[in-house]
């Protein structure tokens, strides 16, 4: 184990709404370090939010990752020989990655014609509350719920 707790590194805020989650959010769904094509496709897609829906695309982004924000999930844990599912709270910022990475990889597996498009629809439907990112945190919930008898296993 080690001595002491990696340090997290500063993120710079996003240059265009200033905040840092855009930020990370960006940087989760850059592949191969190419930053500025991940934040073209980012700010490509709150101009086709904003163009569709006639509300701030930035704000349809925070409030589709607040609703697929999941609180507890299940975590196996072998007590015995048996292994249990033991639903546990998430840390906060394990909440947000989750989150963002849901988002992200149910906007990669839609239809559509562009990477901006289909996040744009993505990020729309989890906004309403609907879409796949939505379903996952809805499963992981239940899951954690049908699982609540084992929640005195955890640590």
């Amino acid at each position: 184990m080690r001595k002491q707790a990696a340090k997290k590194l500063p993120l710079a805020p996003d240059p265009k709404f200033g905040d840092k989650t855009v930020t990370r959010f960006i940087n989760c769904m850059m592949w191969d370090g190419k930053k500025s094509i991940a934040q073209k496709i980012f700010y490509d897609a709150m101009d086709k939010i904003t163009k569709d829906t006639e509300e701030e695309g930035y704000e349809t982004w925070k409030k589709a990752v607040v609703n697929v924000t999941p609180e507890v999930e299940v975590r196996s844990r072998r007590i015995g020989g048996a292994t249990f599912q033991i639903p546990t709270e998430v840390r906060q910022d394990r909440k947000l990655s989750l989150s963002m990475k849901w988002i992200i990889r149910f906007s990669r597996e839609r239809n559509g014609k562009s990477m901006a498009e289909k996040l744009a629809n993505e990020l729309i439907a989890a906004a309403k509350g609907e879409g796949n990112a939505v379903k996952k945190k809805e499963d992981t919930h239940r899951m954690a719920d049908a699982n609540k008898a084992f929640a005195h296993f955890g640590r």
